[in-house]
């Protein structure tokens, strides 16, 4: 599970660069930002962010590439890049972070046990971190938790490098 330290890591090194944040999700279906939203004072740098679970609002809120997310059931680096520098855009946010991916097994797919997701972090309109997460946990509540710590955690770890840049 995430920490709250971990929150507030990215809530300081946003408000010490005059940086903001927001969050497209599919997989975590709200659960980032709920996360986000904990760090006291988020106003100060989360813009805000949206849930967007099927392929046609992806394509028609955070410009996926329809062809490709019908190819792939809409999991994909691709697709998580594309929301990530979308959701960005949309909300004129200087970071963007998009995840999209598998939270319970849907057999007709071939996902049965292994469930995965991918995320990635755009920051002005260029990915600079990406992963895919797997996870073999039971339950869609503790699968999209554990995507959420995941991926504050190596938020978190990369923002730290940065501040040594």
């Amino acid at each position: 599970m995430h920490k709250l330290a971990d929150i507030s890591d990215i809530k300081q090194y946003m408000v010490t660069h005059e940086e903001t944040l927001a969050i497209a999700e599919s997989a975590t279906a709200g659960q980032l930002q709920a996360a986000i939203s904990l760090a006291d004072g988020a106003s100060l740098f989360f813009q805000g962010g949206l849930t967007a679970y099927n392929i046609g609002q992806k394509a028609r809120l955070l410009q996926v590439e329809p062809i490709h997310a019908l190819a792939c059931n809409c999991v994909s680096d691709r697709v998580a890049a594309q929301m990530a520098r979308h959701v960005s855009t949309m909300f004129s946010s200087d970071w963007g972070i998009g995840i999209t991916g598998y939270a319970a097994p849907l057999p007709e797919c071939g996902i049965e046990e292994n469930l995965f997701a991918f995320y990635a972090v755009a920051y002005n309109g260029e990915v600079v971190l990406e992963k895919k997460i797997e996870t073999a946990k039971e339950g869609i509540y503790n699968v999209q938790r554990y995507y959420v710590a995941q991926i504050l955690e190596d938020f978190g770890n990369y923002l730290s490098t940065r501040r040594r840049d």
